[in-house]
């Protein structure tokens, strides 16, 4: 009877080992990784002028959508394309934004003349990164390490600028200062669920006619923060 069993076992194992490989070959026929993602960043002004103070938390919130393209057999080398929205702060402490005579100017003060409240100025994008993305990953393990860099290309679609102060409110919204298209260098690196994220900016924030003290505002963004990725 043992001979029986063991003849039965013999036969099965092959057969079970195929049929197991020809799973995990189907799992990875499909399998694609971190498809949507969410992002917190602190917002820095890169590059600024000697003159400007950057105060506050300035904060960024990111969301959107990447499709996974893995290149490998494996799939755990990819390229990801995307389409997302993104939410950014800029709080200062001295740089006054305003309107004269139709045209934007911008001057340094010193807030303690204006006692200021609040001083900042906003601009919310529509963004499409692209990535090249490698992890440790495969079709049934979900803890891996990944480390994704890339470029991502942004569009203005309002932008917004706030001063607060005893001495008078000023608002602008949708001023032309704000350079339309925004671009920069992506990396977002770590293990499971949560990843360092870093996002560099490569051409100013505002248009090269914006001028302070006659000299262009080429300040830059510098975006540190974490990133969430989900299938």
């Amino acid at each position: 009877m043992k001979g029986y069993v063991f003849v039965l076992l013999a036969l099965i194992g092959p057969f079970g080992f195929s049929q197991s490989k020809k799973a995990d070959s189907e799992l990875y026929k499909n399998y694609r990784e971190d498809q949507f993602y969410a992002s917190i960043t602190y917002n820095l002004l890169n590059g600024k002028p000697s003159d400007v103070s950057q105060s506050g938390f300035s904060s960024g919130f990111h969301l959107g959508f990447i499709r996974d393209m893995p290149i490998n057999e494996r799939r755990n080398f990819a390229i990801g394309l995307g389409l997302g929205i993104s939410a950014n702060s800029y709080n200062q402490k001295n740089l006054l934004i305003q309107k004269t005579n139709n045209e934007i100017t911008f001057n340094i003060i010193d807030e303690d003349d204006y006692n200021v409240s609040k001083n900042k100025f906003n601009a919310y994008l529509i963004e499409v990164p692209l990535e090249i993305r490698w992890r440790t990953s495969t079709s049934t393990d979900y803890d891996f390490w990944r480390i994704y860099t890339g470029f991502k290309i942004g569009y203005v679609f309002y932008n917004v600028t706030k001063f607060e102060s005893q001495l008078g409110n000023v608002k602008l919204s949708n001023n032309d200062s704000f350079n339309t298209l925004q671009y920069g260098l992506t990396l977002s690196a770590g293990y499971g669920t949560w990843n360092f994220h870093v996002y560099y900016g490569l051409n100013p924030i505002f248009e090269s006619n914006s001028k302070l003290n006659d000299e262009s505002i080429n300040m830059k963004a510098l975006k540190i923060g974490l990133m969430f990725y989900i299938l």
